[in-house]
């Protein structure tokens, strides 16, 4: 029996139909931008294993690394003890976040990180006699992550209809794209004169999952303010784009105007072990410091600040300040920016977005964008064929690589864009027939 089959035997898949998905495809090896099938095949990880991997698979620094500290401690508890992985992480993360960012609290992973960064705003107020402030704002498109809180914060659709009366109500505004900011902020004001609102959560800059919809700086400037000026706290969902994903460190180095709370994951490791964390201004920090034990933070998990997953996020971290890594970040936007502008205005092309490592390709369909586009199936098969992971949002084709990918590779994936544009503007009769994608989500 082969390992997919053995697979299919005993295992259910994320965002997978089980009953009409072919078999997973069994990788067995990683090699810098490269993923090794069981059968020898090659895939280019166009998508960084969904956003994860910064500096390619199984880089050896990381991995020595982690197998030293494997071999020094595996693991402590985090109430009441430490160790120093977690303190020089956190050391170095505060010394590249905003300088307003005073305090780290690990999670597990990106949803984590919201729900951390979710209670933390919403104890603040209760600490503070406040407790009537409780309403969320957030972005009509949003995705934070699968768990209730992350969830209720993320877009109504089809993926949350189940849980819908479980999901505690947000107020919604829409997304201040270019031309419609000033009707965005009127949405945003008209919520906090008649809200008792807690925070306000965003993705900052791109929205991953809806489509990578892209938004300015000075946009999300003007929102922040306006919640600080009614006392509103601001939660920045840094999981996709932190760690050089939009051209800075972080998208909130775009920014004038600080948010008070940070979620982070994906990147934080570079992609080799789940960690979340989310840190906080002094300010929120000192609003759970009592002698009253009830302001206590209560919230951990069994894996808290796991030795391990330090250690890889602090090699990640040390590759990610390198100069080369620098230098191959901007090398990606420019070949990015340039593919962009070759491709914009084509036939078959609906939109095209660029931000720092992130490429975005709308392909124009009849049907309007949708995560049930007829080509969803056909795109992700013809880049599997042509040895490119990519995961199709619909008809949205993102590219999100890890930085060591090279020119060469690039051309790859931007020939196999090319080749999904001849499927876009094939004879309409040849079209296949609109079936519900296996992987719309993600």
């Amino acid at each position: 029996m082969s390992l997919a089959e053995r697979d299919a035997a005993v295992l259910w898949h994320p965002y997978t139909q089980m009953q009409t998905a072919p078999l997973p495809i069994p990788v067995v090896r990683g090699e810098g931008a490269w993923l090794i099938a069981e059968d020898g095949r090659r895939y280019l990880d166009a998508v960084a294993s969904w956003w994860v991997n910064l500096h390619g698979h199984a880089h050896p620094y990381i991995a020595g690394r982690v197998s030293e500290q494997l071999r020094t401690l595996e693991h402590v508890m985090f109430a009441g003890f430490t160790h120093p992985a977690a303190v020089e992480l956190a050391e170095g993360l505060l010394r590249v976040l905003p300088d307003n960012q005073r305090r780290v609290f690990y999670s597990d992973n990106g949803a984590t990180s919201i729900e951390v960064g979710i209670k933390m705003a919403l104890q603040y107020f209760h600490n503070r006699g406040q407790a009537q402030r409780r309403t969320l704002v957030a972005f009509r498109d949003s995705y934070h992550g699968d768990t209730f809180g992350a969830m209720s914060v993320s877009a109504r659709s089809a993926f949350t209809a189940p849980f819908a009366p479980l999901l505690f109500d947000v107020q919604f505004i829409d997304v201040p794209v270019p031309g419609r900011e000033a009707e965005v902020l009127a949405q945003l004001e008209a919520v906090l004169t008649t809200h008792d609102v807690a925070a306000f959560i965003f993705e900052p800059l791109v929205l991953g999952t809806a489509g990578m919809v892209m938004y300015e700086p000075d946009a999300l400037d003007t929102l922040i303010s306006c919640c600080h000026e009614h006392g509103v706290l601001c939660i920045a969902d840094e999981v996709m784009t932190g760690f050089g994903r939009t051209g800075q460190l972080f998208a909130a180095d775009y920014l004038q105007t600080q948010p008070d709370i940070i979620c982070l994951s994906k990147g934080l490791t570079g992609g080799t072990m789940a960690l979340g964390a989310t840190t906080c201004t002094a300010a929120i920090y000192e609003a759970f410091l009592s002698d009253d034990r009830t302001r206590t933070f209560f919230h951990g998990h069994s894996y808290t600040a796991n030795p391990v997953a330090c250690t890889a996020g602090l090699a990640s971290l040390e590759l990610l300040l390198a100069p080369e890594s620098a230098a191959d970040r901007a090398r990606v936007e420019a070949r990015h920016a340039a593919f962009a502008a070759e491709l914009r205005g084509q036939s078959g092309i609906a939109e095209v977005r660029q931000r720092g490592t992130i490429l975005a390709v709308e392909f124009r369909v009849a049907e309007g964008t949708s995560y049930f586009s007829r080509l969803r199936d056909e795109f992700y098969a013809l880049s599997l064929e042509r040895g490119v992971l990519l995961r199709p949002l619909g008809n949205i084709v993102y590219v999100l690589p890890p930085y060591c990918i090279t020119d060469a590779e690039l051309r790859q994936v931007y020939d196999t864009l090319l080749a999904m544009r001849e499927l876009v503007l094939r004879p309409a009769q040849a079209a296949a027939p609109a079936d519900l994608p296996e992987y719309p989500h993600d």
